[in-house]
């Protein structure tokens, strides 16, 4: 007699992804193309979103809470430069002492909904002292430097393979179309690699140092969880990144976070404008 296959239990994680999804259908039946998750001081970009539904994250099941003053904490379904948007207004850090799997979970649930573009921006640290404040910065690479990565654990086959490859975490094509549409609206681009770190202090000198020597550009607190579980889902990826604040290990002064919001704040409309326009182009 033939024995019977037992179906392997459905994992924690994917539970909770596919509860919340289940919440969200309750409220909508929009299938977005592209998600989007806006960092310090960015939030203004919703704004230009003609929403169809906008969810607080106290509403979704499962979602964390964003802690940080400048992150709003809602989800905007609607459209876009002609097309289907989802946008995460506020994100979560692994400082504010989430898990991984909270950190990156917003991606989780957006990927699921349809979404197979990801563009993620963020507030960093120029590390590269060509750039100057409040420049953009396409994001070309990363660097791990956090000490964590979300996919330890078991493997959810359905959400992706045990090994993703991380050869182009950040999409060229889409690098290179936001390049053109940095022309169209004549907001100047620079290109460079992000290192995240988890914070929540800043970098002393020594650290300083140690990332221009391995070649990165920028340095944050977010993104590198989020991308690498973007890839992981098999997204097509974008990373942008605000200039707030000169990394310069010779002559590095006080830095004082409420001016780095402020020069978020000041740029973001740039970035507004340069990802509404780069978004017609995918």
């Amino acid at each position: 007699m033939a024995m019977k296959r037992t179906q392997k239990p459905q994992s924690s994680l994917l539970k909770k992804i596919d509860a919340c999804v289940a919440a969200i259908r309750k409220q909508t039946d929009f299938v977005p193309e592209i998600a989007l998750v806006l960092g310090t001081g960015l939030g203004n970009l919703a704004g230009r979103i003609k929403a169809e539904t906008v969810l607080t994250y106290d509403k979704l099941p499962h979602f964390p809470e964003s802690t940080v003053e400048s992150h709003k904490g809602q989800l905007v379904l609607g459209e876009l430069s002609g097309k289907k948007i989802a946008a995460m207004e506020g994100r979560f850090h692994f400082y504010e002492g989430y898990s991984l799997d909270e950190v990156t979970f917003g991606v989780r649930v957006l990927r699921q909904l349809g979404a197979k573009v990801l563009i993620v921006s963020n507030a960093a640290g120029g590390l590269n002292l060509s750039y100057k404040k409040g420049e953009i910065v396409l994001i070309t690479d990363q660097i791990n430097f956090m000490g964590v990565n979300p996919l330890v654990g078991p493997n959810e086959n359905k959400l992706g393979p045990r090994f993703p490859d991380m050869y182009e975490p950040y999409s060229k094509r889409l690098i290179d179309l936001t390049a053109q549409a940095s022309q169209e609206v004549k907001v100047p681009v620079n290109r460079g690699v992000y290192i995240g770190v988890t914070g929540p202090c800043l970098e002393t000198r020594a650290e300083y140092r140690m990332m221009r020597q391995w070649g990165a550009d920028l340095v944050g607190m977010s993104t590198v969880p989020e991308v690498i579980v973007g890839v992981h889902m098999g997204m097509e990826v974008l990373g942008l990144s605000i200039v707030t604040d000169t990394c310069d290990p010779d002559h590095l002064e006080p830095c004082d976070i409420k001016e780095i919001i402020k020069t978020a704040n000041e740029a973001g409309p740039k970035l507004d404008k340069l990802i509404t326009k780069a978004i017609e182009k995918f």
